[in-house]
């Protein structure tokens, strides 16, 4: 074989991801606060883009989806039809049109949610809601009051040390050597700020913080010291090893027990939480008539436009330059009405085929939920599995039985004893928890018991699976249980 260079002309294919494929990946992941967002920052980098506050009125295309006369599932998007796809690029005949098909009516959930920053007639009431108080910020404030010179540093470094539940988390002596102070003063000034607002913070155990609310309660007799000092036999329900060592009887005891319950554990978490941020619905599904009804939130976007006129004007009489720029951004806002109109296709068609497949959960609830994977949705819409899986990310849907995320519906299956069918997990969980919740303190269910019982019921599950089914859900074993009861009781 000859050495030396030549040219070869080879044929190969390869699946290139273009800038534009990959930003309409990102769109299905997005939920529609944070399509919002992105969608504002569209409208301010390109001129030619419009935005109108999002609605229902008259923009409702409602169409079958081909899950049967009995049960239609209808599909209602806000599309425009200057927006819609062309016919070659496959996705204009995905929804047939039904002008017939009942409408959704348009005072609806989604009529009410404005656009952020239009002139939506909406209250937007968290506008009015002052800053929370933070717990540092809460101690700090009283740290100006009791402390002054070098003690008001101390307890300032103090007060930093503290974390959100209000234990101090430090070694004294670290900080008095960092400090350059006495260990002395360090603990004289804790002691000040353990006599802080909220009562038990700055504590640096959970024996001492209950100590302290137990001090200004006037309840710390020597009794109370020493049940506080055996918090470990209290949770695990030593009552007559804790009445031998505090000297009580039993009435004295459960009266202790009951003081010990009115204590917070973790005082800081009264203060400087995240604020709660209210969860709008991506969906709403709702029962007609004719069957179960799909809705995109479309008040919660904006409706696009591209502003053709505006490009011909500026089109008109520019330099080579500017056209070129202005065809760009005519093919980027075009581009971006079209992804739009797909996704919002995309996540009716991923939703119908979630209500269809649970239609026993909508109607009876839980139980009647069916197992069910990414690849069913998948292989039933035509989709690919990490398609159905974007599209089910970060979304949630509004049905009559309250607001549930899309990853929700699905779930692993537990095989039926007599091997006809299988019932989700979250049926199975469900079931456990009624189960735990109804058990008398007199009769508290093992673990291999509450197996028992759903085997009888025709479910074939082991007991290892109702353990992590039941930690799961945040129950302790049966003897932790029985313990809550009697220290219920």
């Amino acid at each position: 074989m000859a050495l030396g260079p030549r040219l070869d002309l080879r044929q190969s294919q390869s699946l290139v991801m273009t800038p534009q494929l990959q930003q309409a990946i990102k769109l299905l992941a997005l939920s529609n606060l944070e399509l919002e967002a992105y969608l504002a920052e569209a409208l301010e980098g390109n001129p030619l883009l419009d935005a109108t506050p999002g609605d229902n009125d008259g923009s409702a295309a409602d169409t079958n989806d081909g899950l049967g006369d009995d049960a239609p599932v209808t599909e209602a998007a806000s599309l425009d039809a200057d927006h819609a796809l062309s016919s070659d690029s496959g996705t204009a005949n995905d929804l047939d049109v039904d002008m017939t098909a009942e409408s959704f009516h348009h005072d609806s959930a989604s009529d009410n949610v404005g656009l952020s920053g239009s002139d939506s007639e909406g209250i937007d009431f968290d506008s009015f809601a002052g800053e929370d108080e933070t717990l540092h910020g809460h101690l700090l404030a009283q740290v100006g009051e009791r402390f002054s010179g070098l003690e008001a540093m101390i307890a300032e470094q103090l007060v930093a040390l503290i974390d959100d539940t209000g234990y101090l988390r430090a070694d004294l002596a670290e900080v008095a050597q960092r400090l350059g102070v006495p260990l002395a003063l360090v603990e004289s000034v804790l002691a000040g700020v353990q006599g802080f607002d909220p009562s038990g913070v700055g504590g640096r155990d959970l024996a001492e913080c209950i100590a302290i609310q137990a001090r200004e309660a006037d309840r710390y007799d020597p009794a109370m010291a020493t049940m506080i000092a055996h918090l470990d036999l209290v949770a695990k329900g030593a009552f007559p090893q804790l009445k031998r060592i505090c000297g009580v009887d039993d009435e004295d005891l459960a009266d202790m027990i009951r003081e010990l319950r009115n204590y917070d554990p973790k005082p800081g978490l009264k203060f400087g939480g995240d604020a709660t941020q209210a969860v709008v619905p991506d969906l709403f599904i709702r029962q007609t008539a004719k069957g179960w009804a799909v809705e995109i939130n479309s008040g919660t976007l904006p409706r696009l436009l591209v502003n053709r006129r505006y490009y011909t004007e500026l089109a008109t009489g520019a330099a080579a330059k500017s056209k070129a720029w202005l065809s760009e951004q005519l093919a980027s806002a075009n581009w971006l009405v079209r992804a739009l109109d797909q996704r919002q296709r995309t996540i009716v068609k991923v939703a119908s085929a979630i209500v269809k497949q649970q239609e026993g959960f909508f109607l009876h609830g839980v139980a009647h939920m069916r197992p069910l994977t990414l690849r069913q949705v998948a292989e039933e819409i035509g989709m690919h599995e990490s398609t159905v899986s974007r599209v089910t990310s970060n979304k949630y849907l509004s049905c009559p039985r309250g607001l549930f995320e899309l990853k929700y519906f699905f779930s692993s299956g537990i095989s039926a004893t007599d091997g006809d069918g299988a019932v989700s997990s979250e049926s199975i969980k469900s079931r456990i928890k009624a189960m735990i919740e109804a058990e008398d303190a007199k009769a508290i269910l093992s673990d291999e018991t509450i197996a028992q019982k759903l085997s009888a019921e025709g479910h074939d599950i082991a007991r290892r699976t109702v353990v992590k089914y039941r930690e799961a859900m945040g129950f302790g074993s049966s003897v932790q249980r029985r313990r809550q009861k009697a220290l219920a009781g």
